[in-house]
């Protein structure tokens, strides 16, 4: 008897144990499930995160830091510039000449033309390269993506663009430029492009249609260049050493004169290519400058932008002709490298840099403004 009695309530207690595990198990299992399709996650798939995280500000207090530290105070809301040309490397190289680059970018739309650094790493070229995100992680928050952004990629030809997020999240030439823009206007919205390898021609060819696309948007939504979109280039110009680049960047030697001749060299490119009236000859001329004539793959001269420069310029360009029959006309703003100028002190913030500066290894930066 005592025994039966004992194995039996044993055996039941066996079962609720099992039950009660079931129980819990399918709610485990339908929490996961509710969890998989929740907001946060689907919302969280649609932003873009900040990639670099060491030559960039990340956080508000950090490029505020930064504004402090370069002695600048945003006065000149009132200005319009249509395009600009700003350089990408890290702030405490570059960090001057990216306010000076984008202090008259004041329009709430802002088409970003960037680099496509590791497009072989893809097979990315001789097409735009569009995201399907939403928003980008910005220092002040979620920076909202255009829906200017989703108009293209319905209207522009198939042939002309691919979508890859992969690309748009390893790319750091526009993430760069964000946190500058965002910081003097909270209502700014991003339409993000990559321009990866691409023959002249063909940049001729997609910026044609792109410019007719965006003066229909502008039309159908009552907007104004320069006042309520304006274009901004992501761009570094040469990288020269022979030392850390994988190969010799170099041609003129790494002794002061040699470092001289490189910046003579940028100094000729900006005058000859991307100053006063803008023309289809001085666009294409810029690339004859920087990319091989035999292999439009293969550098000329190490400026990085040897392909968003002609392509945001062609662009931004024919928009304008397009609406007021006139060029864009472009003004040198400054001219610094990596190794001329006393950097700003961004350790302490938790900031760096992301490659060495000296006259083995230095990087130059070009800022223009176009009106």
């Amino acid at each position: 008897g005592r025994t039966s009695s004992t194995a039996l309530l044993i055996g039941f207690a066996k079962i609720f144990i099992v039950l009660i595990l079931l129980m819990f198990c399918c709610v485990i299992s339908c929490k996961s499930d509710f969890e998989d399709k929740s907001t946060p996650i689907n919302t969280d798939r649609h932003l873009r995160h900040i990639h670099d995280t060491i030559g960039f500000a990340t956080l508000d207090w950090q490029m505020d830091s930064i504004y402090k530290r370069l002695g600048v105070i945003d006065r000149d809301n009132d200005l319009a510039w249509k395009a600009a040309i700003s350089p990408h490397d890290d702030y405490k190289y570059a960090g001057q000449l990216y306010y000076e680059s984008l202090r008259g970018i004041n329009a709430d739309k802002v088409i970003l033309i960037g680099v496509a650094h590791r497009a072989r790493n893809f097979n990315l070229q001789d097409k735009l390269i569009f995201g399907n995100f939403t928003h980008w992680k910005s220092p002040y928050g979620n920076l909202k993506v255009s829906p200017i952004n989703q108009e293209i990629i319905k209207k522009l030809d198939k042939e002309m663009f691919v979508i890859h997020d992969s690309m748009q999240v390893l790319e750091h030439s526009l993430e760069a430029i964000v946190p500058f823009l965002h910081k003097k206007n909270p209502s700014l919205e991003i339409v993000p492009i990559l321009v990866p390898y691409m023959k002249y021609n063909r940049i001729d060819h997609i910026s044609d249609a792109l410019s007719s696309l965006v003066n229909d948007v502008l039309k159908e939504h009552d907007l104004v260049f320069g006042e309520d979109v304006a274009v901004v280039i992501s761009n570094d110009a040469v990288h020269y050493g022979n030392e850390d680049w994988g190969a010799n960047l170099a041609p003129f030697g790494v002794t002061e004169k040699g470092t001289q001749k490189a910046r003579q060299l940028d100094v000729e490119i900006i005058e000859n290519c991307l100053v006063n009236n803008l023309t289809r000859n001085k666009i294409e001329r810029f690339t004859k400058y920087t990319v091989q004539s035999d292999n439009y793959k293969e550098y000329k001269w190490v400026w990085c932008g040897r392909y968003s420069v002609p392509f945001g310029l062609d662009f931004a360009n024919k928009l304008n002709l397009q609406i007021n029959n006139t060029p864009l006309h472009g003004d040198f703003i400054g001219y610094q490298s990596s190794i001329d100028h006393d950097l700003i002190e961004v350790e302490d913030l938790g900031m760096g840099t992301t490659a060495r500066a000296n006259q083995k290894h230095w990087v130059a930066y070009a800022s223009l403004k176009y009106e």
